[in-house]
């Protein structure tokens, strides 16, 4: 189906949709600490990188990446339609988290990405949780 809108309307469009950070999955981890008992987490701590999650006193951060915008292939999902575009988005993505990643640890903090994807699991989510906050 064509746009009803030409590229400069549709990126005007899009440039004006402003996130609502990626509370689903938020709210899956949210249900996983509290499941486990996992205390001592806070939300929209004052980071660089905005993390989704922090745990100030084990000096920890917790990422859940989106796997379409951070370029995880779990369900090969790259659209046909200006793909040139959406490739060098991802890109630029991985690429931004790579430096929040290390700009992090360089500040003596441990941090945790997780998948989007990986929320379905909860052995997983244990497992890739327990060295840091003893889940």
């Amino acid at each position: 189906m064509a746009d009803v809108f030409t590229k400069e309307q549709r990126s005007e469009v899009m440039r004006k949709v402003k996130s609502a950070r990626n509370k689903s999955t938020e709210l899956k981890l949210i249900a996983f600490f509290k499941a486990n008992s996992i205390k001592g987490w806070r939300r929209n701590y004052k980071l660089f990188g905005k993390p989704d999650f922090t745990f100030p006193k084990q000096k920890t951060v917790i990422f859940v990446d989106g796997c379409f915008w951070h370029g995880h292939d779990c369900r090969n999902t790259r659209p046909k339609d200006n793909a040139d575009y959406w490739t060098k988005k991802r890109e630029r993505n991985v690429k931004r988290d790579k430096e929040v990643t290390e700009t992090l640890q360089n500040k003596g903090w441990t941090v945790i990405r997780l998948w989007e994807c990986e929320l379905k699991d909860e052995n997983l989510l244990k497992e890739k949780l327990h060295a840091i906050i003893g889940v």
